[in-house]
């Protein structure tokens, strides 16, 4: 053997050991979509803890009226901060997380399809992160013009400013680079026989979800560079001296902000849309109508965008387009809940954890649902508009919408991602102080609200005073439940516990549900048997 054979085979091991790095290697380098997934898992769960700090300076400083602990500047900084962190550090991750786990599982692909964008666009979250917390340290503090960042406070503030729209900027270069992966892995990485109407719904809403990132994360990079340039470079986009228009912006964003919040409910959808059949022990009901009716409520968030804005001055027929088209959401949205209830209807149930959290989610998220159609309508959204009553409403649908569907997930999913199963009592534990502290948060805000409260405020009258404690201690209560979620569910099914079986779901409670493993629950004239 020549020297340079033999030093071409010592160089070939030399890359066969990089293929599979370890240690810090194996996380830095990772191409493994369940290596990403984990990684996204984790920067999301940090992030739901840091946003939940903020949540909870908000809600100590708003337990009595008067200034007790923050100056209403640094007050406004935290409701910013909670929301961006929360959305965009949160939600939007924790979503990519279980995608990256199980799409290429549940469409028999090998992997994701572009292995190292994928490492990519994880990489560029934990810089952002780092911006958004740092815009903190820096002179004025970070930005206190809202997570929405109107104009023209936002072309007022300080360099947090900056530092905001730059880490949006990642943040929005990472959903595209996400959503891309996503999308070519669902149309071209599916195993013989899928076809797309055999996909489980968990695919088929971030098929959706990835095409409305790609359509509306640009309008935000639009919006957040001409704030940039209104900042910097003299243009008066948003500048009403030199010939532009602050409601501009809010246009603008919120054609970003509306599909936004289907973004971050879609998957959340496809989780509770996989469960239901697996507890009920039948297939879902109406798979067809449930792929339809959420195409239906993607197109639609497109044309709806101004129900945000009905006290910006429009004409009565604009607040009437949008009326209507926000009201006619709720036809897609009532179609899934009803499929979710005949899914249910006569199955033989059994409520461990996931199904408890799903559950849970129909029915706070119903409720959020209700109180969304309310705001639609325009004279009554004039009088509630920028009140608590709204803040009732977007955290229904977030934290016990989307939070919720991600803790069903994590319940339902992990034994798969672990191979342990977690504790069956401290789940339940989990999800009943989940559901009660919510609620004891978010439900009297609508009261608040109705008698006239407005959001972002550090102070308040001292008729408000009993719900705004009751909100906070419902509040601490609900931070306090996440940590115990942490500590006695998270790590213990990490690091040990009960092996899971082949398919753990399985004979759960002794009922055994019979269906042929990888095809769709729809495709079955007869319900599966019960033992």
């Amino acid at each position: 053997m020549s020297t340079s054979t033999v030093d071409h085979a010592h160089d070939h091991g030399h890359d066969h050991a990089h293929d599979h790095p370890h240690g810090w290697q194996r996380w830095l380098f990772a191409t493994n979509h369940k290596d990403i997934g984990t990684l996204y898992l984790w920067f999301s769960f940090v992030m739901l803890m840091s946003g939940g700090v903020l949540a909870l300076m908000i809600r100590s400083e708003l337990f009595q009226p008067g200034l007790q602990f923050f100056q209403p500047e640094f007050f406004n900084q935290l409701t910013t901060m909670h929301g961006l962190v929360m959305v965009f550090g949160a939600i939007m991750p924790a979503f990519v997380g279980y995608a990256n786990w199980m799409i290429p599982l549940q469409v028999g692909a090998s992997d994701m399809a572009f292995a190292r964008m994928n490492n990519f666009s994880f990489w560029l979250l934990p810089p952002a992160a780092i911006l958004l917390a740092a815009s903190f340290l820096v002179p004025g503090g970070a930005t206190a013009a809202g997570w929405t960042l109107y104009a023209p406070l936002s072309t007022q503030m300080g360099p947090g400013m900056d530092m905001a729209i730059f880490a949006m900027h990642l943040m929005g270069a990472s959903s595209i680079m996400g959503s891309i992966n996503i999308i070519v892995t669902i149309l071209n990485m599916r195993c013989p026989g899928m076809t797309l109407m055999k996909m489980p719904m968990f695919c088929w809403t971030w098929l959706i979800t990835a095409y409305l990132l790609i359509a509306v994360m640009p309008v935000l990079a639009g919006a957040i560079t001409m704030t940039l340039t209104d900042r910097h470079f003299g243009t008066s986009f948003f500048n009403a001296a030199g010939g532009g228009d602050p409601v501009m912006y809010q246009h603008i964003f919120w054609f970003f902000g509306h599909p936004e919040v289907y973004i971050m409910i879609l998957p959340a959808f496809g989780i509770v849309s996989q469960i239901l059949p697996a507890f009920a022990r039948k297939p879902l009901f109406g798979y067809a109508s449930m792929v339809y009716a959420t195409a239906s409520i993607a197109i639609l968030s497109f044309i709806v965008w101004a129900h945000h804005m009905f006290t910006t001055g429009m004409p009565v027929t604009s607040q009437l387009f949008f009326m209507y088209a926000t009201m006619l959401i709720a036809v897609p949205t009532g179609v899934k809940v009803f499929n979710w209830i005949a899914t249910m209807w006569r199955g033989s149930m059994t409520f461990e954890t996931p199904m408890l959290f799903t559950v849970g989610f129909i029915f706070v998220f119903t409720m959020g649902g209700f109180t969304g159609l309310i705001l639609a309508v325009t004279p009554i959204d004039i009088q509630l508009q920028d009140t608590y009553y709204v803040v009732a409403h977007f955290h229904y649908v977030l934290v016990a919408g989307s939070l919720f569907a991600l803790f069903a997930g994590f319940y339902y999913w992990s034994p798969k991602w672990t191979g342990h199963m977690y504790s069956e009592f401290r789940g339940k534990v989990h999800f009943w102080l989940s559901l009660v502290t919510f609620n004891v948060t978010f439900f009297p805000m609508h009261f608040l609200g109705l008698a006239g409260m407005p959001r972002r405020y550090a102070d308040y009258p001292a008729q408000f005073t009993d719900f705004n404690m009751l909100a906070s201690i419902g509040a601490m209560g609900f931070g306090l439940t996440q940590v115990y979620f942490l500590f006695f569910v998270v790590i213990p099914t990490i690091r040990g516990g009960k092996k899971a079986e082949a398919k753990p779901w399985d004979g759960a409670e002794g009922l055994e549900w019979t269906v042929p493993s990888p095809a769709p629950f729809h495709t079955f004239e007869t319900p599966p048997t019960v033992k």
